[in-house]
C-alpha cells in the first residue's frame, strides 16, 4: 500500500513510525512532514491545510490511504474531498470534525444525550459573557469555541481575570476567529485523563488509557500549551471506571453519533477528568492526540494499518487491538518561551548520543544542510518503555541531557507520581 500520512508534527512521527514497522506498507509520504520523518517517509513540500494540493497529489500519486493527523483539514473537510475522488482516507468528515471545530457544538450535543460534563454557557458578545460570570464559581473556565492549537482554554483564579480572558478572546481577537463565540464552563476539580478511540461508523472501541501534562511548567504552573509531557496506561483507570466511562459516556456518545446520522470513522480523543471513580468529559478531539500518541502507539502491538482499514470499512472488533504490558511515558522538549513567544532555527546536539531503547518522536524540527534545527513550539518527544512507569520515566529523563538545543524547556515532572 502506497500511504500519505498529513501533518508535521510529534503525533505525526509517531503515526509514521507504527505505520512504517507493517509489511503491508510499501511506499510511505508524509505532507509536509518534519527532520524526524524525513528519516522514515518521503517528506513533500505541501502544507497540512492545502486540501486541493493534497488531493491532486493523491490521485496522482495513486495513494491508498491518506492518514490526516491534525485537526484543521478535518475541520476544513480534507477527508470529504479525498472521498468524493474515491480515495480511502482515515479521520472523520467534515460533519465528525465538527465536534472538535466548535466547542459549543460538542457542549450541546453531550448535554442532549446525557453526556456527563461540566456546566456552560455559550455566549457571542462579550458583554454578555461578562455580566453573566456571577452565574459561575471561581475559578472559571474560557473557552473559544473554535480551533486554537490547544491553547484556547483559560483557566481562571478571578472574575476580574475572567473577564479579562473574554475581552482578550472577543474583543481582541487572541485567537482570531475561533473566538468570535466563547464557551464559559464551570471549573472540574480532579484527576485529568485521555482516552483515544478507534470508531468504525458503528463501533467505538477504546485503545489504552493515558495521562497528559497541559500546562507549561512543573507542578501544573503557567498556561495551557498543546500537552508538555504524557504516560500510558494512566493508573486512575480501574474496572468500575472503565465500565462508568463505557455506559455514560462512549455508549452515548455512540448513540448520539447514529442519531444525528453522523457517520464518524477514525478517532475520537475524549478528554475527561475524574473524580471519586466518575468520569466527566472535559472535551472532544477527533483525532490522535499529542502527546498521547507518542504513548499510545508505542505500547500497540497490532499493526496500524490493518486497524485503520478495519474503521474506514466498518467492521473493527476488540480483539483487533492487542496491547504491550509495559508502560510509555513521554517527555517533550520545548523552546524556551513556549506557548508564548519563542525562537526558532536552534541547532538540535546530541539525538544519536541517546540510549538505542529511546524513541525520539520529532515535533517543531526541520533540516538544514547537515544540522537538524527547532522550528516549532514543541520540538520533540522523548519517549521510552519500561516494566514499570518508574522504569520508563528513569529512562527518558536520563536521556534529556543528552540533547541539547538553545533555551531547551521541558517539565521535570512528568509521570511522578
Amino acid at each position: 500500500m502506497k500511504v500519505l500520512v498529513v501533518g508535521s508534527g510529534a503525533r505525526e512521527h509517531a503515526i509514521c513510525w507504527k505505520l512504517k514497522q507493517s509489511s503491508k506498507v510499501s511506499k510511505l509520504y508524509c505532507a509536509p512532514g518534519n527532520a524526524g520523518i524525513s528519516q522514515i517517509a518521503e517528506c513533500l513540500d505541501i502544507k497540512a491545510d492545502d486540501l486541493n494540493k493534497l488531493v491532486k497529489f493523491s490521485l496522482d500519486s495513486r495513494i491508498d490511504m491518506v492518514v490526516v493527523g491534525p485537526e484543521a483539514p478535518l475541520v476544513a473537510g480534507l477527508v470529504d474531498m479525498l472521498n468524493e475522488k474515491g480515495i480511502k482516507a482515515f479521520g472523520p468528515l467534515k460533519a465528525g470534525a465538527k465536534f472538535e471545530g466548535s466547542k459549543s457544538y460538542s457542549k450541546d450535543f453531550m448535554k442532549k444525550y446525557s453526556i456527563p460534563s461540566a456546566r456552560y454557557e455559550v455566549y457571542t458578545s462579550s458583554e454578555k459573557a461578562i455580566g453573566d460570570l456571577d452565574k459561575f464559581n471561581t475559578p472559571i473556565v474560557v473557552k473559544a469555541d473554535g480551533l486554537a492549537a490547544g491553547k484556547g482554554v483559560l483557566i481562571c483564579e478571578s472574575k476580574k481575570e475572567a473577564e479579562e480572558a473574554i475581552k482578550s478572546i472577543m474583543d481582541k481577537k487572541l485567537f482570531g476567529d475561533a473566538g468570535n463565540t466563547v464557551v464559559i464552563e464551570e471549573f472540574l476539580r480532579g484527576t485529568e485523563a485521555s482516552l483515544l478511540c478507534f470508531v468504525d461508523g458503528k463501533n467505538m472501541i477504546s485503545m489504552e488509557s493515558a495521562r497528559d501534562y497541559k500546562k507549561a511548567y512543573d507542578d501544573d504552573k503557567g498556561l495551557n500549551t498543546g500537552g508538555m509531557g504524557c504516560f500510558s496506561p494512566n493508573t486512575i483507570f480501574n474496572e468500575e471506571l472503565n465500565q462508568y466511562i463505557k455506559e455514560y459516556i462512549l455508549d452515548r456518545t455512540m448513540k448520539g453519533f447514529l442519531n444525528e446520522g453522523i457517520i464518524f470513522k477514525g478517532v475520537l480523543f475524549i478528554g475527561l477528568m475524574i473524580e471519586n471513580n466518575r468520569a466527566k468529559v472535559l472535551e472532544y478531539n477527533t483525532r490522535f492526540g499529542d502527546p498521547e500518541t507518542e504513548v499510545v502507539l508505542p505500547r500497540l502491538k497490532s499493526d496500524l494499518i490493518d486497524i485503520m482499514q478495519k474503521c474506514i470499512e466498518g467492521n473493527l472488533s476488540e480483539d483487533d487491538l492487542v496491547w504491550d504490558d509495559n508502560k510509555c511515558v513521554t517527555v517533550v522538549l520545548a523552546s524556551g518561551g513556549y506557548p508564548e513567544s519563542y525562537e526558532k532555527g536552534k541547532e538540535i546536539t546530541g539525538l544519536n548520543d541517546v540510549d538505542d531503547d529511546i524513541i525520539i518522536f520529532h515535533g517543531g524540527t526541520k533540516i538544514s544542510g547537515d544540522k537538524t534545527l527547532t522550528d516549532g513550539g514543541r520540538v520533540l518527544a522523548l519517549t521510552a518503555m519500561g516494566r514499570t512507569l518508574e522504569e520508563a520515566r528513569n529512562k527518558v529523563y536520563k536521556n534529556i541531557t543528552k540533547v541539547h538545543f538553545d533555551k531547551i524547556q521541558y517539565r521535570t515532572d512528568i509521570a511522578k507520581i
